[in-house]
């Protein structure tokens, strides 16, 4: 098959996909998988080497994925239920001062939910958000969206949250440069669109606490008394510093140095973030007087609506797969080449118009990535130029979110805003948040 009949095929299968999960609203994961065997049977691969192409895809991506993401929403819950995401906030706020609570929050969120996902948060942390607000007569705008910038930049850009988990997975990046860059580029994104717009849309918004959210501050469960400041920061960077240790001990020490190989070991995250769960379950739970069944009942209970998001990551891995082996990829790398774009730009663009057309962050980022992938193996880019094009995807997942994408309707709800305020308060933050950070990473990949 030509060329340019590969690349048409490659377009249909992405009108497709958006086909199916828009307009027909099929679940992402069939509709992921459909649009693989179309690609598949549409660009020549064999009928009976289709089956294995699909198994080798989703194999290569959930034998990472799976682990990391089951690992790490046990870490995370283990933090929700005892309490400690309400300390950090709490804590945060209170040494800021109200004055600058605003950083705090923006601060809060980035932590929280680098381990938790983001409507979780907002569900903990949105009645410190209603307090403020009561207590100062500010627009609740003033503090929520400082707080929903910083959770939206700790889901999407700094592991071990699915999102960016799944686009270094399937473009094989190293985690240690996507949270080191992650973290460069999400902090002026935060400053931007959170403390600044949120300061600005405040003074246009004025939004109240609405009345169905007249509720009291959600307790931390099974009765336990909350852990320590100092104790949740620390578990929580555990891993990070683990995975950016091991990420530093591979540009510095030489190949074979034993301090590398204990560092590489420890700084997998595969173990490092297997250590974080296991000090939550003996630190928040066994030591704080947890009994091991409950312990036990809260990892079980956690692990129970992460399936489609391993899913949807493994049906990810089976359309870049597919685009491998069918030419695809190669005949989309050397386009992209030819067409004088930089790579992180158009790794961009991609998320960005699958954001637009389907609203979900993570599919819009897996889908990306699965596209991308091929033409970022064929330019043998270093690791830390595909650290830069992960937080570009993600960058590109963030922006513009607006009524088909859920959290949309999950702020709109909570803040009790209209429709066009939502659009003129979240999407205009989410779109400054992530145009920020895809303008950081393009300025790094000039130096890189």
């Amino acid at each position: 098959m030509s060329p340019g009949a590969l690349i048409f095929v490659a377009m249909l299968g992405v009108a497709l996909l958006l086909f199916l999960v828009i307009g027909v609203r099929l679940q992402a994961f069939v509709a992921l998988l459909l649009t693989s065997l179309f690609v598949a049977i549409a660009a020549g691969i064999p009928l009976d080497k289709i089956a294995e192409t699909i198994q080798q895809g989703m194999g290569s991506t959930l034998g990472f994925i799976a682990i990391v993401v089951g690992l790490g929403t046990m870490f995370g819950e283990m933090l929700r239920v005892s309490g400690g995401a309400e300390v950090l906030a709490a804590t945060l706020v209170k040494k800021f001062g109200q004055d600058k609570a605003q950083w705090a929050l923006s601060l809060t969120g980035l932590i929280v939910s680098i381990p938790v996902f983001f409507d979780v948060g907002l569900i903990i942390l949105i009645p410190l958000v209603y307090g403020l607000a009561k207590r100062t007569g500010k627009s609740l705008l003033y503090y929520a969206i400082p707080l929903t910038a910083g959770l939206a930049i700790g889901h999407s850009y700094i592991p071990p949250t699915p999102g960016p988990v799944a686009v270094a997975s399937l473009i094989n990046a190293d985690l240690g440069w996507v949270i080191l860059f992650g973290a460069i580029a999400g902090i002026p994104a935060t400053i931007f669109g959170g403390v600044l717009f949120g300061k600005y849309i405040a003074g246009k918004i004025h939004a109240t606490v609405p009345e169905y959210m007249e509720i009291e501050a959600p307790k931390h469960e099974l009765g336990k008394e909350p852990p320590r400041f100092g104790t949740v920061v620390s578990i929580i960077a555990i891993p990070l510093v683990l995975i950016l240790l091991n990420t530093v001990s591979t540009v510095i020490l030489p190949e074979g140095n034993f301090l590398r190989n204990f560092l590489t070991f420890l700084g997998h995250p595969f173990t490092a973030l297997m250590i974080a769960a296991l000090l939550s379950f003996y630190i928040l739970g066994i030591k704080r007087g947890y009994s091991l069944d409950e312990v036990q009942q809260i990892a079980t209970k956690s692990l129970e609506p992460v399936g489609l998001i391993i899913l949807v990551t493994g049906a990810g891995g089976v359309f870049g797969r597919v685009l491998v082996a069918s030419g695809v990829g190669d005949v989309l790398a050397r386009a992209m080449a030819a067409s004088n774009l930089p790579i992180i730009l158009l790794a961009f663009l991609i998320a960005t118009a699958v954001r637009v057309s389907q609203g979900s962050a993570t599919v819009s980022m897996v889908t990306a990535a699965g596209i991308m992938a091929p033409a970022i193996e064929a330019g043998k880019y270093s690791p830390p130029m595909v650290g830069l094009i992960t937080i570009a995807i993600a960058s590109g997942a963030t922006v513009l979110s607006h009524v088909n994408d859920s959290g949309f309707w999950l702020v709109s709800r909570y803040l009790g805003l209209s429709e066009k305020e939502t659009l003129r308060a979240w999407t205009v933050m989410e779109t400054i948040v992530g145009c920020v950070g895809f303008l950081v990473v393009f300025i790094i990949s000039f130096f890189v």
